[in-house]
Order: C-alpha cells, then structure tokens, then sequence
C-alpha cells in the first residue's frame, strides 16, 4: 500500500475510534497502537498534554514504545518543549545534531512533534520518534496534523 493511501487509511479508523464511547485515554493510547503498528519507522509513538494548573509544562499522556524519563517537560526545553513554546511542528531529521535534545532513547535517529490545538488553544502534542535517521517528511507532518484535529477533543 502506498504511503498517502495507508494515511487515508488509518484517518479513517482514528475517525471511527474517536467516535466510540469509550474512556479517552483507553482511544488515545488505541490511536498509538495504530499508528505505531501500521507506519514504519514510528518506533514511540505518544501524547503530551499542557499541564492545565502550569500551563508552562507537558505532562506525558497514553503512548507505545519504550519508556521514558520525561514525564514533564518544560516548554522550551527539547524539541517537545520547543514546539509547545512555538505552537508550530517540528520535524527533526538527525536528533544527533540538536544542541536542545532530551533523548529518550539512544536509538531515536529523528524526531516529529505535533502540536495539538482546541479551540485555538494549544491542549497537547503527538510526539513520534524513529530509530531511523530521516523518517519523516512533509507527508507525514501534514497527516499527523490531521489526527491531532481528530483526537483533539479527547486531551
């Protein structure tokens, strides 16, 4: 299956998974397993949400992969902090040359953080790292923007 027919693909199934009844973080960490599943090279797939009492601060939601240390995580700092500080997608092909890097794995080569708005406010982020150098391209951003409009209301 071509790439952009798999996204239209997997749209379709985050589409009907949000619209189940059913616990939001149980339908957040299915929309991980998916993604991790079905796309090569998404090796940690997960979300982060805005620390609500902080506002300043991501707090580590549902996610697939490897553990991490970074359960919070100050805006401005690595490359998730850094999209939540700008509100703007950051797609990072060698994580090796990043001055600013939290590393949550020595296999993670490239790094795509999506940040994720309600209401014209940002709420959270899809944070998806590869243990391939390169991974992701434009494509892949602009389809990962659109599951975070369609898991917006569940952060």
């Amino acid at each position: 299956m071509e790439r952009q027919e798999l996204f239209d693909t997997l749209l379709e199934r985050i589409k009907a998974i949000t619209a189940i009844a059913s616990n939001k973080e149980f339908k957040l960490e299915v929309v991980c397993n998916l993604l991790s599943k079905n796309i090569a090279g998404y090796d940690w797939v997960g979300f982060y949400r805005v620390d609500k009492s902080r506002k300043r601060e991501l707090v580590l939601g549902p996610f697939v992969g490897e553990p991490t240390e970074h359960v919070r995580i100050p805006f401005g700092k690595g490359i998730c902090g850094r999209a939540a500080d700008s509100e703007e997608t950051f797609l990072v092909q060698d994580v090796t040359k990043e001055d600013n890097y939290l590393a949550c794995s020595p296999k993670v080569r490239s790094e795509i953080v999506v940040p994720i708005f309600r209401n014209g406010e940002l709420v959270g982020e899809l944070d998806i790292d590869s243990h391939t150098p390169s991974a992701f391209s434009k494509k892949d951003s602009e389809f990962l923007s659109k599951v975070g409009e369609l898991v917006s209301h569940l952060i």
